[in-house]
């Protein structure tokens, strides 16, 4: 099956609904205007029922197909397909007609996208249900950072919806466009930020003797955490390290009082992340130790690894190909080290995250950042024929 007609058709009318929503970026939870939008788009389509104000902003839409008991009871296979909502505190700089009118936020991630096309495969879907069971597309807020996914598993979204299987999608800069990339395992790292302050004793810079520099001590942090990925972790295991902000000092002849350092972790196992934890600790206090100074440490965890089920990566691929061909399907990606809070729906149940070309555009979280339109048929043949292979007619 390539590229549905009517999904085809569709596209116009899509990247519509996808300019208007890149036109009003929302952050975190508060998608107000966009939750309203996905809403009345599903009701629009004839839903079988509509959910909303879960997780404060998101929306799940019921489906039922040909094959579906009218109450969508437990007789029926329920599958969820996921897609996210929010945007980032981004200023755009494309250029585009319908831009951002929202100072300071933008969709450099491509939700836009995402719900869009889920909002065309559930229009498609609710015209034939030409399935057996029940779909429940999900739009979820607050993925970039606010953990809007766990939330919605834990108000129990799939135990009230009877969803055994869920499926996410996201687009992904550089792969070509009508190609898809996923992997079985591992395939989107575990998160965790770092926060180090370092309180030295200040002074005149021409008299450093006299003073505990936190600005030496704290560059001597930095060299030091890059170690623990080049000499404490094992070099087949995927660690990044990455400090990303160094603030210290007003002046140029005063040594300041204190140092405050951050970053992130990423990893794909939770021995390597528990390693990498407590490597920074015993760097903070050793280091503290030898010059002097008194160094906290505040490590939070984020996002758990994103771990695809062998099954249902198998069958999602196999999906894609259908709609792309074999050749234009790479079964065996390597896993990005970026985080994703679809983690905690395959937590909750199996299913599979995949990975659609978005061409040669700007990377994601980038400013200049577009989703290409062209996307939309194959997304939306992609969720459809899933939904028509999974839950196939009696």
């Amino acid at each position: 099956m390539p590229i549905l007609n009517r999904a085809a058709q569709l596209q116009d009318e899509v990247a519509d609904w996808r300019h208007s929503l890149h036109a009003m970026p929302e952050l975190d939870f508060d998608l107000h205007q966009t939750s309203a939008f996905v809403a009345a788009k599903l009701r629009e389509f004839g839903c079988d029922e509509v959910a909303t104000g879960i997780a404060r902003t998101g929306v799940v839409g019921l489906i039922r197909g040909n094959g579906a008991t009218q109450d969508g009871g437990s007789g029926a296979t329920t599958i969820g397909l996921r897609a996210d909502m929010d945007a980032l505190a981004l200023t755009e700089i494309t250029g585009a007609p319908y831009a951002s009118r929202t100072p300071g936020a933008m969709h450099a991630c491509g939700h836009d996208g995402h719900t869009a096309m889920l909002l065309g495969a559930a229009q498609y879907l609710a015209e034939t249900r030409n399935f057996s069971g029940t779909v429940a597309v999900i739009f979820q807020p607050a993925e970039e950072g606010g953990g809007g996914g766990r939330v919605m598993v834990q108000e129990g979204i799939m135990d009230r919806f009877n969803i055994e299987r869920v499926y996410g999608m996201h687009n992904m800069p550089g792969l070509p466009l009508g190609q898809f990339a996923i992997r079985p395992g591992p395939i989107m790292a575990a998160t965790a930020v770092f926060t180090i302050k370092i309180k030295g004793r200040g002074g005149h810079a021409a008299i450093p003797h006299n003073t505990i520099d936190p600005i030496v001590i704290g560059s001597q942090l930095v060299q030091a955490l890059q170690a623990i990925v080049s000499r404490n972790a094992d070099p087949i295991d995927s660690l990044v390290v990455s400090v990303t902000k160094f603030h210290g000092g007003d002046a140029y002849n005063v040594i300041p009082e204190e140092v405050e350092i951050a970053g992130t972790v990423r990893t794909l196992r939770s021995e390597v992340a528990d390693l990498a934890q407590k490597r920074i600790e015993a760097l903070c206090a050793g280091i503290g130790a030898a010059h002097g100074a008194t160094i906290s440490l505040d490590f939070r965890t984020g996002y758990p690894v994103t771990v695809n089920d062998g099954e249902q990566a198998s069958f999602a691929g196999a999906v894609a190909a259908e709609v792309v061909g074999a050749k234009s399907v790479d079964l065996d990606v390597a896993p990005l080290m970026g985080g994703e809070d679809f983690s905690y729906m395959l937590q909750a149940r199996p299913g599979a995250f995949i990975f659609i070309g978005n061409g040669n555009s700007a990377g994601l979280h980038n400013p200049a950042y577009d989703f290409d339109d062209r996307v939309i048929p194959y997304g939306i043949s992609y969720w459809v024929r899933l939904v028509e292979t999974a839950l196939l007619q009696r």
